[in-house]
């Protein structure tokens, strides 16, 4: 059923509008009891406002007793069953995770993939490809591998030339302006491939936990997408519901 705009009065601010049109749409039943309501992606791209403000929308719905929130799933890594928190930058989580790992960076050039320039929905082809390796500083061993890939933009067209900030992703990004707001997240097992394997260390065919992070900023606009390959040794993934 096509959704229609319930009239609000002149001077009402946006979140007790787009709250009024929801309303309607659930007194009148085009939203029946239980259904969910569209995510807070869909939301801001219907009624061209920010994240925020569909929040606050969100809240004022509640408060007339139209909608309850249920606690979703939340999922997040651990490092040796510590959490790791990286919105902090992935090596300060680590070290606050108490990993001793150091970090050597294999590649930090501009690269072409047009495949996952069409599947992050960005228009140009070219990214900044950062690839690194961790191992544990005390006696090597293998942690983690990422590959960052960054859409090429005018705020780090610098950075294969300059390098990273502070020798930290986490810092360049932000201090180019480039702050995470959102994303989405997946994690499965992957077998290392031979060439995994000899930068790992480790054998042809080990299992790795692969996680493959997608970042945007508020108006959507992706930031990162990072694939990590993390050795089931250390890291697991928590799930809390």
């Amino acid at each position: 059923m096509a959704r229609r705009t319930a009239p609000s009065s002149p001077g009402t601010g946006k979140p007790e509008r787009i709250a009024t049109v929801l309303e309607h749409e659930i007194r009148s039943g085009v939203l029946g009891f239980g259904d969910r309501l569209q995510s807070e992606n869909e939301l801001v791209q219907r009624f061209s406002v920010s994240r925020n403000t569909i929040r606050k929308g969100l809240e004022e719905l509640s408060s007339r007793g139209l909608i309850t929130t249920k606690v979703g799933i939340g999922s997040f890594v651990t490092f040796d069953g510590m959490p790791v928190d990286d919105a902090v930058g992935w090596s300060r989580a680590l070290a606050n995770a108490g990993a001793n790992a150091d970090t050597r960076t294999l590649r930090l050039e501009v690269m072409q993939d047009a495949e996952l320039a069409a599947r992050l929905g960005v228009e140009s082809p070219f990214f900044i490809a950062v690839d690194r390796v961790r191992s544990n500083a005390d006696d090597g061993h293998a942690i983690s591998i990422e590959r960052s890939r960054l859409p090429l933009s005018p705020e780090l067209e610098d950075v294969p030339l300059r390098g990273l900030r502070e020798g930290s992703l986490h810092q360049t990004l932000r201090w180019a302006g480039l702050v995470p707001d959102h994303g989405e997240e997946w994690a499965d097992i992957e077998m290392l491939s031979a060439e995994d394997a000899a930068i790992l260390d480790c054998a042809p065919g080990a299992p790795f936990l692969r996680t493959r992070r997608l970042t945007r900023a508020a108006d959507g606009r992706a930031i990162e997408y990072v694939t990590s390959l993390l050795n089931p040794a250390h890291f697991a993934l928590h799930l809390e519901f």
